[in-house]
């Protein structure tokens, strides 16, 4: 059973939050900074880790974080769940978790963060309808005039964008390059397997009740794992299943895990 809500914190403790990810946003780098960052195809990356926070609706107390290490064919990245430097500070999860852990890595979203002037209106939805194959993108540039990230369509077969920004040592063309090049699906594999591990620990270990079995009654509603992203839509199923035709054969993408898996932890 989920447990009550917490309170908020008090002042003082998300003052002092605020004033430590001030301090840390200033170690931000916002350039490549490995050699595999600079090579077109990325020759020398082995492996891309991925990391999702899931969370169950109604619990404001625990939660999964999951982190995903899969082996990239032919140095190390995170791709972060979440926001980097297109953020209402200039300082998501992906740069917090790049300083601290002193590695490349980058913000995917899947929804807009409406900030320095960006608004998800008409306009936008125009640019977006524009974008008509894999890989195509176009910048998001704030009022202030500062490009904050990439809104990226990251597959043939999705009419979602992605929105890439820079997290830590690396430039935001390259961030976008290598999410694009992670993606079977829309969401990149990293990401996407972090996602479905955190959701499938939290059904395990907090009791959370597991979707409606075959033939079950879906008119009752079922209370599922909130993931720090919204509900996978098409991500997890091949392009075949919604009568797309097969999926086109593209750069390579990492597919299969590397020696070493982090099981995912979770905080309460």
């Amino acid at each position: 059973m989920a447990r009550e809500a917490a309170e908020l914190p008090p002042k003082e403790t998300l003052s002092l939050w605020i004033r430590e990810q001030a301090q840390l946003k200033a170690l931000v780098v916002d350039r490549d900074t490995e050699a595999w960052q600079r090579d077109p195809g990325f020759s020398g990356l082995q492996r891309v880790g991925g990391v999702d926070v899931s969370f169950v609706k109604g619990d404001s107390v625990s939660a999964c974080a999951s982190l995903v290490v899969l082996s990239y064919p032919e140095l190390e990245v995170l791709l972060v769940d979440g926001n980097g430097l297109l953020h209402h500070r200039g300082f998501g999860v992906a740069c917090h978790l790049g300083v601290l852990t002193d590695l490349p890595c980058i913000g995917v979203a899947k929804k807009l963060l409406q900030v320095d002037g960006l608004e998800n209106n008409t306009q936008h939805k125009e640019k977006v309808g524009l974008l008509r194959a894999g890989g195509d993108s176009f910048p998001l540039t704030g009022g202030s005039g500062t490009v904050l990230g990439m809104a990226l369509r990251s597959h043939d077969h999705s009419t979602k964008p992605l929105y890439v920004s820079v997290g830590h040592k690396i430039s935001l063309e390259a961030a976008v390059r290598l999410t694009r090049g992670c993606c079977r699906f829309r969401i990149p594999e990293p990401v996407r397997q972090a996602d479905i591990r955190s959701r499938d620990y939290i059904r395990r270990t907090l009791g959370a009740p597991t979707p409606p079995a075959p033939g079950q009654d879906r008119s009752q509603k079922v209370q599922r794992p909130k993931g720090g992203s919204e509900e996978l839509e098409d991500e997890g199923r091949p392009p075949e299943a919604h009568g797309q035709g097969p999926e086109t054969t593209e750069s390579p993408r990492p597919t299969r895990p590397a020696a070493a898996i982090v099981e995912p932890s979770c905080a309460q």
